[in-house]
């Protein structure tokens, strides 16, 4: 079990708790008061936004009368592995809170679905496609800032070329490759680099096109974790995310709606040869675009 994500300790932390306090019978306010507890601190603590003591996690066991060993030594060395800090926190100052968390998931799920309907995902994205996104946030953001956030989400790519690296597949809706994000060089770089990803083993990219018509991803992104201990952990995690916030789904029954959702997607997708062509294709239709544009930038 690795030690360096804490903010995924911390969530599947809670995730578990979450179950068992579910299998007791209790609501959060009942055990909440039954361990003289702020309704709000045993919500946080299920949510993985606080770390939680080992005390706390063993009095909450003893409420919710788990005897297995197994799973109470398990959960303890969750508890303090939750506590440490991982190698984002020095992003701080320019990431936001709810990132800190999936920023901990992410590197401990064995495999890894994206759905996009509009952009290229964070771990595929081109450092200057990534700075086009970040100057475009309606919120005002320092050129320093947009600097770290880039350097971050740089940083994250290292996952997919680590020595095992997880089993990623990629549905993008043909909008996301059409979208002309930092000018149409910046575009074809980042289409570019697309092509160049999707050729390695563990990763499989596809393209939706405009005229499969109404599919289960009209209605947003998703992102589907999952994780190799089913038996303590929840298998598996949805991810939503809008400006301001992020949702994480992790009811098995609602989990099954995006597995099915996803599987839906990626069968009327384009062949990942096919989509190699269309990004050739686009490319090719960016770097054209540029040259005419030239022209007109030089007067």
């Amino acid at each position: 079990m690795a030690t360096d994500n804490p903010s995924a300790r911390r969530r599947r932390l809670g995730v578990e708790l979450r179950r068992l306090r579910e299998n007791a019978g209790l609501t959060g306010e009942e055990a909440a008061e039954r361990m003289s507890w702020s309704g709000s601190k045993l919500s946080r603590i299920e949510r993985g936004q606080v770390s939680s003591n080992s005390d706390d996690v063993r009095d909450l066991l003893e409420l919710y009368a788990v005897t297995d060993p197994g799973i109470t030594q398990a959960l303890i060395l969750l508890a303090r592995e939750s506590r440490r800090r991982g190698w984002w926190h020095v992003y701080g100052d320019v990431m936001p809170e709810r990132f800190d968390v999936y920023l901990g998931l992410e590197p401990e799920a064995h495999a890894l679905r994206f759905y996009h309907p509009q952009l290229v995902p964070g771990l595929f994205q081109t450092q200057e496609y990534t700075r086009a996104l970040l100057e475009a946030h309606p919120a005002p953001v320092e050129p320093h800032e947009v600097s770290r956030r880039t350097e971050l989400r740089l940083r994250r790519q290292a996952l997919l070329t680590k020595e095992d690296p997880p089993n990623v597949w990629v549905v993008l809706d043909e909008a996301a490759v059409h979208r002309v994000i930092g000018g149409p060089i910046v575009m074809a770089e980042q289409l570019q680099h697309l092509d160049r990803m999707s050729r390695l083993s563990h990763i499989t990219l596809q393209v939706l096109p405009f005229d499969r018509g109404a599919h289960p991803g009209l209605n947003g992104a998703f992102d589907i974790l999952e994780f190799r201990e089913p038996d303590i952990y929840a298998p598996r995690l949805v991810h939503l995310e809008n400006l301001t916030s992020s949702l994480y789904v992790e009811k098995a029954k609602e989990v099954r709606f995006y597995s099915v959702a996803f599987e839906h997607l990626r069968t009327a997708a384009l062949h990942p040869e096919e989509t190699r062509g269309l990004l050739a294709d686009n490319e090719k239709r960016m770097r054209s675009m540029a040259k005419e544009q030239q022209p007109y930038e030089n007067e």
